[in-house]
């Protein structure tokens, strides 16, 4: 028997959702009103800031689609961390519309400063279209996001472009949505957007516009060095292809013999310049797009670019104004920070003009302001993946994910390569790489990072901060008026590893860098720490101590590690390393009475001491460039045995003797073997030690972390024999191993573990 009754409609529902995370500058809200005008819904969305909300009501069956589809088809640069559910009535109202932001108290996540998208850049490069050669193109896909964010939610109004009135052109296509340029929040044209001009030493205005582009491109190709106000800061170019320019350059600003970055117009630039691995064409054409170091084919750029180095460190334009750079000019470029000795990259021109006078000869500035300081950042490609070095533009200020995290802990980071953080619901948000906090606008840009993760991602109940009681950060901490927890350096160090890794103890981290006070007031710095799985731990073993005559000068001459380690060992001084004989008397006596010559486990300090016994280095010009030319030397060669060292089991906690080590590079070196080789040996050595102290900790999983596993050739040596033998290693991937990661770890102690230390 059949019915003849029609099939009663199914009666609308309506939706609430409110989704959280990376949601806002990404163009977010125009998917959703495209998906909803899809499958026939209406509605509204908007930015809060909590996040995006959205009302949408129709049939149950396309209800349930748009929330499936919601997270499975976000738009790429979209990082949704939940989306929360609640029904209403339903209105009965038709069509769907984007919404006027909410204002409040603000707990969702911010975009990074995204690399000028493949459309934009076609634009850039088309006579036929509006915006070309237009330096500030950008759409959803791309363009300025935390460096020109002033507050939440993420509107034009709360940005450093609400000084630009939207012309006819950009305010439809800001209004369609059907156009990529949908509530693109910084859209702009040669008509209505911000504007390049070109400025000698003195600020006087040479030209404008397309004229202020060609006379940069000129003078660069004429040797000039050129001060570019780029994304988030300051930048100094010269050609690259020529010793003088580069030459000047490292006159100018003091900076001998570190490496400079590249700027390339294509992935086939740089591919003429270094031997690429996938992993690293796809970082290097990324939207983060970071500088990517890859093995220089040893042609195309003055060897004064990476004096010593086996490595270049090459990115693609981040913006349309890069990208014509590179276009105009047709050759590769230095592009470094544009910053005084010790200081933050100058965000203003007027601050740049006085800081880089005597440095660049040509200032191309514009009149769109930088909220703040976002550097480039600098990543690595191992055979397991990335290694992120410096976590910067593209980056931050994105959230580590860390399951049962605890909202409200204010991390304030070390002293060197100084990053910040704060704790989210099951997750922590890393500032932008700040620097070394050795002068007072370094302090004072720390002090700005601060401020912004407690305006944007706040509020926060509690400060966690270094043990060090020296540091700027420690200061800052007690002056917070918050309770402050201090954390031991390299526990903190662990615990950012692991926390990156979602892994909870028992863990044997390994954690080997320069120097950090250890919870005897010593300085440490080659740990092997035991984390329970409640978060307490124990110093389980560590590399033996030797004495740094002059203390903190051995930072910058590995002769100091050097004699230290050989009186340590014979009781004398062995050698002299370019000292005179009135320093080395000096410094006998310091060792002798054991006056300004620390003892310390340091790693850092043993690489420094290798590099100085191989004659490699002596006497250096910036932190981490003895080790870093010990790795280039040795990863040009293949496998060595190892140079053995002792393991005192008897002791606790175990000691990790150097000495056999040591006694087999003087042997080497009498008998003449390349440093190459040397070095290649100290490496394997370390590495078979490392798997020997695992073996005796009995522990799965293994944590490296520290400023020593920034070493490609070390990390990658050790993950293979850890992996080779049963150990699940743990590796630092988006987040630097060095002191840049250090708040992660700080925030993951209390907002992880508060009852273990003790924090309600």
């Amino acid at each position: 028997m059949y019915s003849n009754r029609m099939k009663q409609p199914t009666p609308p529902e309506r939706l609430r959702l409110l989704v959280s995370g990376a949601v806002q500058g990404v163009g977010f809200r125009p998917f959703v009103y495209r998906l909803a005008g899809e499958l026939g819904l209406s509605g509204s969305v908007l930015n809060s800031s909590s996040g995006v909300m959205i009302e949408v009501e129709g049939p149950k069956a396309a209800l349930d689609l748009f929330v499936l589809r919601l997270s499975a088809e976000k738009p790429g640069n979209a990082l949704v961390n939940s989306v929360k559910s609640e029904r209403l009535p339903a209105t009965g109202a038709s069509g769907f519309t984007i919404e006027t932001s909410l204002a409040g108290t603000p707990s969702t996540l911010i975009s990074p400063d995204l690399a000028v998208c493949a459309e934009c850049a076609g634009e850039v490069a088309d006579p036929a279209d509006r915006r070309y050669r237009y330096p500030f193109t950008n759409c959803t896909n791309c363009g300025p996001r935390y460096s020109i964010v002033l507050s939440l939610p993420y509107d034009r109004p709360n940005t450093t472009m609400r000084g630009f009135a939207m012309c006819p052109d950009c305010r439809s296509e800001y209004e369609d949505p059907r156009d990529r340029r949908f509530h693109a929040q910084p859209v702009a044209c040669p008509r209505c957007g911000p504007e390049v001009v070109l400025w000698d030493s003195r600020g006087n205005t040479l030209a404008r516009r397309e004229e202020a582009l060609s006379g940069a491109a000129n003078a660069l190709l004429e040797g000039s060095v050129l001060a570019l106000k780029g994304l988030g800061g300051f930048q100094l170019l010269v050609r690259a292809d020529a010793h003088g320019p580069v030459s000047v350059l490292r006159d100018r600003k003091r900076r001998p013999s570190k490496p400079l970055a590249l700027l390339v117009g294509s992935l086939a630039e740089a591919e003429s310049l270094c031997f690429m691995e996938n992993g690293e064409r796809e970082m290097l054409s990324s939207p983060a797009s970071p500088i990517t170091l890859m093995r220089r084919r040893g042609a195309g750029v003055s060897e004064l670019v990476a004096p010593g180095s086996a490595w270049l460190g090459v990115m693609l334009p981040s913006t349309p104004l890069h990208l014509l750079l590179a276009s105009d000019t047709g050759v590769p470029l230095v592009a470094t920070s544009g910053n005084a000795p010790g200081e933050p990259i100058c965000i203003d021109e007027n601050e740049a003009l006085e800081k880089l006078r005597g440095v660049a000869d040509l200032f191309l500035v514009h009149n769109r302001p930088i909220a703040r300081q976002v550097d480039d950042s600098v990543a690595a490609w191992l055979p397991d993946g990335p290694l992120m070095l410096r976590r910067a533009r593209g980056y931050a200020p994105l959230p580590v994910r860390t399951p049962g995290a605890k909202p409200g802990v204010l991390a304030v980071g070390g002293h060197l390569a100084c990053t910040g953080a704060v704790s989210l619901t099951d997750g922590v948000v890393l500032s932008q790489h700040i620097g070394d906090l050795e002068t007072v606008a370094s302090a004072e840009a720390h002090a700005g990072m601060l401020s912004d993760l407690r305006s944007f991602f706040g509020p926060v109940s509690r400060v966690v901060r270094d043990l060090h009681p020296d540091y700027a950060s420690t200061a800052r901490a007690d002056a917070m008026g918050l309770p402050v927890t201090p954390v031991q350096h390299h526990f903190a160090h662990v615990l950012g590893c692991m926390a990156e890794n979602h892994a909870r103890g028992p863990v044997l981290g390994v954690a080997w860098d320069g120097v950090g006070i250890g919870t005897d007031l010593r300085p440490w710095g080659g740990e092997f720490l035991l984390v329970r799985e409640d978060g307490s731990w124990e110093r389980a073993g560590h590399l033996r101590p030797f004495p740094l005559p002059g203390g903190d000068a051995a930072a910058l001459e590995p002769r100091r590690s050097a004699l230290g380690l050989l009186w340590e060992m014979f009781g004398r001084l062995a050698g002299e390393y370019g000292f005179r004989a009135g320093e080395l008397a000096v410094i006998e006596r310091m060792l002798s009475r054991a006056v300004n010559s620390p003892r310390t486990t340091s790693a850092g300090r043993l690489f420094d001491a290798v590099a100085c016994l191989a004659g490699v280095a002596s006497v250096c010009s910036f932190r981490g460039e003895a080790p870093a030319l010990l790795e280039s030397l040795a990863d040009g060669t293949g496998a060595e045995p190892g140079y053995p060292m002792a393991l005192r089991e008897s002791c606790r906690p175990v000691i990790l003797d150097w000495e056999p080590m040591v006694h087999g590079i003087l042997a080497d070196i009498e008998s003449s073997v390349p440093p190459a080789v040397v070095s290649r040996r100290f490496h394997e050595g370390l590495a078979d030690c490392i798997m020997g102290v695992a073996r005796n900790a009995g522990v799965l999983r293994v944590a490296l972390t520290g400023g020593c596993f920034s070493n490609r050739l070390l990390t990658t040596l050790v993950m293979e024999r850890l992996s080779g033998i049963g150990f699940l290693p743990l590796r630092h991937r988006w987040v630097p191993p060095g002191d840049g990661g250090l708040s992660l770890g700080q925030a993951a102690v209390l907002s992880l573990f508060p009852e273990t230390w003790g924090v309600t």
